[in-house]
């Protein structure tokens, strides 16, 4: 998970902060030149950090700090504002005319980046929010990247324009602006070619497609992998080209986090959305805040709660809550809330949202192993359905045939069997959790 080392390192400077009654302007210094050397480390820019840390120093060494009832708190409260000032304050939307003008909207970066897939994406969610988008295949150098776009706009409900690839990317960014014209669509989504490295063939191919059609948004896709590389590729095409937003790829995985702390302070251009793993549903709303309580452990409880609304079918939820206060809740339920805890993005990824959870993510993880769940999987379905329905009567002959079936030792079905009763007993516990209503503070456990 990106930032996860960054969290760490900012989590242990605040506690040693939190340990202390009164702070002396020595010991604020010594917590900022922690703060700066975990920022460096992140790849956030050196430009950007100097100008982050003069910021925090200023407010964190001023008298209403230091004389202030609890100091330590009011530092970390500072360094949260300045982060979320330095990612862009507001979060800024996808700017789109109204529903009855066509928007134009130019996908540019570099190969790698992910920009085919991360333009499928962003047309799944415009055309959840109502919108008519047409994709448009204007990438006719890369082998596949036609085909690529239309299974993925096919997996979306999206049409996909495409002329082959012996056409021109204007003359096929015209004809498609006539088909959205004629076909009544109101979002046209191009997907432009990227290269292994930014040329002038492809700037220029840009330019040309700008001033065939009115575009209204050209949004460059970076990999957020690549660090201060994906900054250098905005502040490039933004020279260049000319951009209005940025998507960040790949925020899964173990990038250091600065590009996303870096893209807005040197480009001037808003993040817009970050896509947070490879289904086509992953791509989220960039939120500043939100971001900069994630990168301080202290969770993102508002996408938390976004996530479970979209994935989580509610009338199931109140359905299993029910089956709890009843004491029926089985091994098909159990199921059912693994596949949820799956739709949310996994473990990790709900975690991460969780406040106080953040040091202990990768603990937790360690005890709820992805690829155990599959094991788990298995031989729940290995089980009859009455034996799903009653656990009580799983036999040691039963669980001997189950394990059988699943292809796993006795010992696994037992620790399963197990690990089930205390999920019960856990739930029942925290009332409320599974229509929404959340648990009492301190009381989150997982579902399994």
């Amino acid at each position: 998970m990106a930032f996860e080392s960054l969290t760490d390192k900012l989590q242990n400077v605040f506690k040693n902060l939190r340990k202390k009654g009164r702070l002396t302007e020595a010991d604020v210094k010594s917590a900022l030149k922690e703060v700066k050397m975990a920022l460096l480390e992140a790849d956030v820019s050196f430009k950007v950090v100097k100008q982050f840390m003069k910021s925090v120093q200023e407010r964190a060494v001023g008298q209403d700090v230091m004389s202030g009832l609890n100091p330590g708190q009011m530092v970390i409260k500072i360094v949260n504002e300045e982060l979320v000032n330095l990612m862009g304050s507001e979060t800024t939307e996808l700017a789109l005319k109204p529903a009855g003008e066509i928007t134009v909207l130019m996908m540019v970066g570099l190969q790698g980046a992910g920009k085919t897939t991360t333009t499928a994406k962003l047309a799944g969610k415009l055309k959840s929010k109502g919108r008519k988008p047409l994709l448009v295949a204007c990438d006719v150098y890369r082998p596949a990247a036609i085909t690529q776009l239309q299974v993925n706009g096919e997996k979306q409900g999206v049409e996909v324009f495409a002329m082959g690839d012996k056409q021109s990317p204007v003359d096929i960014a015209k004809a498609a602006y006539e088909h959205a014209k004629k076909e009544k669509y109101n979002v046209v989504i191009l997907d432009t070619a990227g290269r292994l490295h930014i040329d002038e063939d492809m700037m220029q191919e840009l330019a040309n497609i700008k001033e065939a059609i009115s575009v209204d948004q050209t949004v460059l896709v970076v990999d957020a992998m690549t660090g201060q590389d994906a900054v250098n590729v905005a502040e490039t095409f933004g020279e260049k080209v000319g951009i209005d937003g940025v998507i960040l790829t790949k925020m899964d995985g173990d990038a250091r986090g600065g590009a996303a702390l870096s893209i807005k302070a040197i480009t001037g251009k808003p993040i817009l959305f970050v896509g947070m793993g490879e289904k086509l549903s992953d791509l989220e709303q960039f939120y500043p805040d939100r971001m900069a309580s994630r990168i301080l452990g202290m969770g993102d409880v508002m996408s938390l709660i976004e996530k479970a609304q979209a994935n989580i079918d509610e009338e199931k939820a109140k359905e299993m809550e029910q089956k709890f206060r009843k004491n029926s809740f089985g091994f098909d339920d159990y199921l059912e809330s693994m596949n949820q805890m799956k739709n949310m993005g996994g473990i990790s990824s709900v975690l991460n949202m969780i406040p106080g959870i953040g040091g202990q993510v990768k603990d937790i993880e360690n005890m709820v192993d992805e690829k155990d769940m599959a094991r788990k999987e298995a031989m729940i379905l290995s089980m009859t359905p009455r034996e799903r329905s009653h656990p009580e009567i799983l036999t040691p002959q039963r669980k001997a045939r189950i394990a059988k079936g699943a292809g796993v030792d006795v010992a696994e079905v037992n620790r399963l069997v197990k690990q089930f009763e205390q999920a019960k007993k856990m739930m029942k516990q925290m009332p409320g959790l599974m229509n929404g209503k959340g648990a009492k503070r301190g009381k989150f456990k997982l579902p399994f």
